[in-house]
Order: C-alpha cells, then structure tokens, then sequence
C-alpha cells in the first residue's frame, strides 16, 4: 500500500501522498510532535497508558501551541492538493441541488421545509389551503452569518401556533419558540436548555408539554447535559411556573419522548436512558385524573405508542419482533395493554424492516395504513387494512430510500411519501387511495450541477464469522472496468440504517472516475434489533471485521486495490475508521476520520459520553472495560507501524463528541507512524457536531475529497463552467 508522502506529481498530474525515492516531500516539515507523559493508571488490573492526556484541557497553554501547529500542517498540506479547487468547483454545483422536507398538515395547512439552490439553509414555510406559500423560519434572516441552525419544529393541532427551536455556533441546545403562523408575531421563547426535547401541544394552542433539562445549579457538577424533565407549558408564560409532569428521581441520563392525542385527551411519555435499545412509556387520560400509567416498563424493547383519530391505542415495537410490527390496544382498558392481548394490524416481517407507518382513508372509507419496510437497507411501500386483516397491495417505490410518510391526522385519501436515492435529492411523491399501487410526484427538489449518470450495485462481503455483509458501489455510467481509487463508507451503530442518499460529496468522487461504496454493518439497523445487537457493546468487534471483509471484497471483486482504497466515517463511523486504521493499517491507503470517539477508556467523561454507554460499554465496569481496551484505538497505536495517510477533521463547538479524541490519537499516531504518510488535523470553529450552512459543506467536503484523492492516485479534472 501506498505509505511516504511525496511532492512529485504522478502521470496523470495530480500531487501523490506517496513514497518518494529521496524521501523528501513538499508536505514537510511535519508538525512537532507532542511531548509524551509517562502516565500509566492502574484500571481494574489493566496498566492503561495515556501519554497524551495533557490534551485533553483545550485551555491549557501546551494543548493550545500544538493545535496552533497542527493548523498550520493542516493548511500547508490541504491548501496544496491541486484536486482541491476541483473537488470544490464539482461540489458547488451539486450541493446547489435542493432538498424538500415532507409536509406535516395541521387543519388545511402545510408546513414543511425547503432549501433552493443558493440557501445555506432549508427554510420553514407554511402553504394555506388556498394554495399561497409564506416563509414562517428563515435561518439566515435569524444570523447573517449562517451558523444559526433550525433544529426542530411542531405546529399546533390548528396549525394557528409554531414551536420551534434554533442553536447558535453548532452547539445544539436548542431555544424553543413560539409563533403566530397568521401574523408571524413572536408569542414566547426563546426557552433554553431544550435541546432534544419534542412537543407536543394541546388542543387551542394555548398549552404544550415540553422537555427541558434543569439548571446547571440544580444538578452536579459535570452532568449539566443530563436531568431531563418533562414539563406543561402555557405559552407566554415565565417557563419557570411550568408544571412538572414527568422525570424526577428517574435516571438522569434519560430522554423524553411526548404525544398527545388531537382531542386533548391522552397523553403519552416515553424514556429511555441515552441511547439504550429500550424504552419504558406511559399513557395518561388527561379526561380523566391525568396520572400517568405505566404502558411497559422494564422490558428490552422499544415501544412508540400513541391513540389516533379512531380512539385506539397504536403500538409501533420490536417487542418479540426485533424486526418492527405495528398493533392496536385500547387506551381506556388497561387489560389489553399486555402483548397478548393486542391486536396485531401489520404482523413481523421474515427479512423486512417495518420503519414507519401512516394512518389513511381508503377509497372506500376504511382506515387503512401505509407501511414502510426495509429488505437490505431499500426501502418497499405497502397499504394493510387497519383491522388486522392483512395487506392490501404493494405500492410501486423506485429502488431507494423513504424518508417518511405524512397523513393529515384528521385523515383523507391522500399521503406524502419523502424520496431520495444515490442521485436524487430530497423530495415528496404523492400517494392516493384512488390508485393505491403507484406514487406520483408531489413536489420534486430542484436539481443544480453536472449530476453524473450513475450505475449502483448490490453485492455482499462475507465477515470474518461468515455473515454476509450488504454493500452499495456507486459508479459511473461506462466507467472502465478496472480497478479504480475508491472510498468505502461505514458507520455501524446506534440502530442507525444507511439507505440510498443524495450526496455530493459521492457524486463529485464518481464524477472524478472514482468508486463510492457504502456497507451496511452489524450495530446498524438495517435487519432489525438483532442486527443492531450484534455490533454493540461485547459484539462491537463485529462491525470492525464487517468493515475490514467490505474493503477485502472491493479489492477481491475488482473494484479497487489496496493502493487505491480509502475509508471514511464520521461520529461512531469516525471510531469505526479509528478502529480500523490500527487494527487493520494495510487495508487502506487513507482514512478520513470525522468528528470521532478514539479514546474507549475516557469517553464517557466528556460531551454525552454517558448516554452511550449501553452501545458501548462503561469502563466503570471491570468486564466491559475489557471490551472496550480490546479495540479502543487510541490504545492500540504501535510504534513503528506504517500507517496510512490520515485527515482528522473536527468541530470546535461540538457538544457530542469532544474534538479531544482526535487530538490524543492524531498525537500518537505522528508519534508512532513509519510510513511518512500524512497525520492531518483540520479543526473547524463556530459549527458543531450536526447541520451548518452549505457553504461550510463545501469547504469541508472539498479538503476530505482532495485528500483521499491525493492518497488513492484519484485525477481530478475542474469542470467547465
């Protein structure tokens, strides 16, 4: 594999990160290297060294200098990759096509989001019945400046009131507002600490139940991102008079979920503890004496529940079906609470994934449902009678992804269906009861840019223990068939699917005549509960050998070589390509490392490690502490190995994954690393671990492009115009 850097540009004139005979190169002088601390702690028997724990502390002075050095090799090394102004000028274009958010009705009104070409940021608009469109949340009239981001929002049940909430500087904790739709007038907010809370509002308009953490003063030092509570609030009103409904003396790291029913009645809570697979959810008659009754509680699943316009209790789980079923229960009889007692209305499926549903009249009148399954991670569209008599037809979906089905909650004959694929942005198709087998479209996102014609293949790697392992290849349209530079993408965690998607930064790679693939790994939830199960926690090792057997195949099938592969993820993905680069340093010729957890041993004491340690484990626990040193990457960097050419890239305001990972490993591996290759820092300030403006995604897709091409041998031409 490909291993020193060099500054002499290869045949096809693009600037390698390659051995140089004279080992010399234009991407010299590296940055120093850390001072290394003799630090060894004893942890349940392990001796675990940690050198560069000093950077952790982003204010200390020492930590401070580095970093200023590691700007500067990030800017001397990305700013002279000659494909960078390339990769920017194809990027433009293509994140110029826009994307449309699926429409959530509210009595005649439409809200629903859109980005245009030229926004850096969907807005928020609301179309009246009679067909006239408004703009009620523009992000950039909120800041100029772009680093304001819309996070959330939630109309009324008359569509006459808007909740929203908006964070400043990539931070996520969401302001929670209120607006008059009609006027625009600002009736309440802003109301802080409301990150990752849901509303949910009460007939009139005039009240909502609410999420919101205590104040910093009120909870112990350190866990000011936790102790969550749910609250009833009356808009207006001095959030401190809120009514406490929900959450006190109840695991501090839990997360809240609320619904009410469209008459006011009924109230649904929902927790579970971080990110655990699991969830506890009562149900209260607000009609009634509004105590809230426990629904399940204790039990290994997760249950969304809710009563609809019929007055039945609806039940989506994966409660002895880890691959989703939707039942039926009545609210007031809480002996039909229990499984047994349900009514099932769309039953498990053998190898599909149930992943939404909506509730809509057939032509006939009845109640029906729109069922969205999953087979390898694309997505099928069915209508099931609401009775539990069984499914009614398949609706024709083109090969890709359903991001969501929408209904009125008053009911009709009609639906909204959001659609994208590798290459076509987000939009909405339209499905109606007057033809129930095909969708049309509804309101298609405008397309800018040279969008390549693009060819996608479905193929499985086999794992180390023999599991087969789904990939998508993108490619373009009469490409040669050769081995090729490609990127392999991966995430593997948390439950999350990776289905078809509109990205620019593959199209752009394609377009250059590289191959994109993207596979679906254990610990995701493309195959339901089971699946995500077996790439966490003691299973994690799964997703690591799930990633290592996809970029074997690549190379096995054809499509690249090792020399010309690179891997790429971020978040949980950053720790699967952190992983894999020292588990695996000859499966790649470079690693683009996003936004990543490295350090397994300390990562709960830092952003909202604590809520993830049911996918990974706790190092609190002698056992798990185990698993976790066994792939940790930070703790696994050996000297004298040769590593390939790795970009860290980090965002200073991210309240999620604290960008001291990649410091520590970015540290060690210029420490450790034989092969000359590059060790890249690039850090980003004002713009945290989520959404930011299109502009900053340029820029950020541009340096990670440039640099896998410069590693993998990809030539990159400008496009004209």
């Amino acid at each position: 594999m490909s291993t020193a850097p060099s500054s002499a540009p290869d045949p096809a004139g693009h600037t390698a990160l390659r051995p140089d005979p004279a080992g010399d190169t234009a991407l010299r002088p590296d940055p120093a290297l850390a001072p290394r601390l003799d630090l060894v702690e004893d942890l349940h028997g392990h001796r675990v060294a940690d050198p560069y724990r000093w950077l952790e502390d982003v204010a200390d002075p020492r930590t401070q200098a580095w970093v200023a050095t590691q700007d500067a090799h990030a800017t001397q090394v990305l700013s002279g990759l000659p494909a960078r102004e390339a990769f920017a000028a194809r990027l433009r274009g293509l994140v110029r096509s826009g994307a449309v958010g699926i429409p959530v009705w509210r009595a005649g009104r439409a809200f629903s989001t859109r980005r245009d070409p030229g926004q850096e940021h969907a807005v928020l608009r609301v179309r009246e019945a009679v067909g006239t469109q408004r703009v009620l949340v523009d992000p950039m009239a909120l800041d100029a400046a772009g680093t304001t981001t819309l996070d959330a929002w939630s109309p009324s049940w008359e569509g006459t009131r808007l909740a929203y909430q908006v964070s400043v500087g990539g931070d996520e904790e969401s302001l929670l507002h209120v607006l008059d739709v009609a006027t625009g007038e600002l009736l309440d907010g802003p109301v802080d600490r409301c990150r990752y809370s849901p509303v949910a509002w009460l007939p009139g308009g005039e009240e909502l139940f609410y999420v919101r953490r205590l104040a910093p003063d009120q909870v112990p030092a350190g866990e000011e991102q936790f102790h969550r509570r749910v609250y009833r609030h009356r808009v207006g009103a001095d959030p401190s008079s809120d009514v406490l409904v929900h959450g006190e003396g109840l695991d501090p790291t839990n997360y809240y979920g609320v619904r009410t029913s469209s008459d006011g009645r009924w109230l649904v809570v929902s927790a579970s503890a971080g990110t655990a697979p699991r969830d506890d959810v009562w149900l209260a008659d607000l009609h009634g004496d509004g105590v809230l009754r426990p629904l399940q509680t204790g039990v290994d699943a997760q249950t969304s529940a809710w009563v609809a316009r019929d007055g039945r209790l609806w039940l989506f789980t994966d409660r002895d079906a880890p691959r989703g079923r939707l039942a039926v229960a009545d609210p007031t009889d809480p002996t039909t609470w229990e499984p047994a007692a349900w009514t099932e209305v769309v039953p498990e499926a053998g190898a599909a994934v149930l992943s939404d549903v909506a509730l809509v009249d057939g032509a006939d009148g009845t109640l029906q449902v729109l069922a969205v399954h999953a087979v390898d991670a694309t997505d099928r569209l069915s209508l099931w009678a609401a009775d539990g008599t069984g499914r009614r037809t398949d609706v024709a979906v083109p090969p890709g992804s359903i991001a969501g089905v929408s209904a009125p909650p008053e009911g009709g004959t009609t639906a909204w269906v959001g659609f994208t694929d590798h290459a076509t942005p987000p939009s909405v198709l339209r499905w109606d009861a007057t033809d129930p087998a095909v969708l049309v479209d509804a309101e298609r996102a405008p397309v800018a840019g040279d969008v390549p014609d693009v060819v996608v293949t479905e193929t499985h790697a086999t794992s180390a223990d023999g599991t087969p392992v789904h990939l998508f290849v993108v490619a373009q349209a009469g490409a040669p068939d050769r081995p090729r530079p490609a990127v392999l993408y991966g995430y593997g965690g948390f439950n999350v699917s990776l289905t078809p998607a509109y990205s620019a930064q593959t199209l752009a790679w394609v377009a250059a005549g590289g191959v994109w693939a993207v596979a679906n790994l254990r610990g995701g939830s493309e195959h339901g509960e089971e699946w995500h199960r077996a790439g966490m926690r003691e299973r994690k090792q799964n997703v690591f050998d799930d990633f290592a057997a996809a970029g074997e195949h690549l190379v096995a099938q054809g499509w690249t070589t090792h020399d010309q592969l690179g891997v790429f993820g971020g978040s949980n993905g950053g720790l699967l390509v952190g992983t894999t680069t020292t588990q695996r340093p000859d499966l790649a010729a470079a690693v683009v490392c996003s936004a990543p957890l490295l350090d397994m041993v300390r990562y709960e004491l830092f952003g909202l490690g604590r809520t993830w340690n049911d996918e990974y484990g706790t190092a609190a626990d002698p056992e798990e502490l185990g698993w976790l040193l066994g792939y940790s990457p930070y703790h696994h960097v050996v000297e004298g190995t040769a590593y390939p050419a790795v970009l860290f890239t980090t965002f200073e305001s991210d309240t999620r994954v604290d960008p001291l990972h990649a410091r520590k490993l970015a540290a060690a591996l210029q420490h450790a690393t034989s092969s000359g290759a590059p060790v890249v820092l690039r850090r980003e300030v004002a713009v945290g671990h989520g959404a930011r403006a299109v502009s900053r995604t340029v820029e950020l897709a541009a340096d990670q492009l440039a640099f896998l091409a410069a590693a993998t041998g990809l030539s990159v031409e400008t496009p004209a115009g």
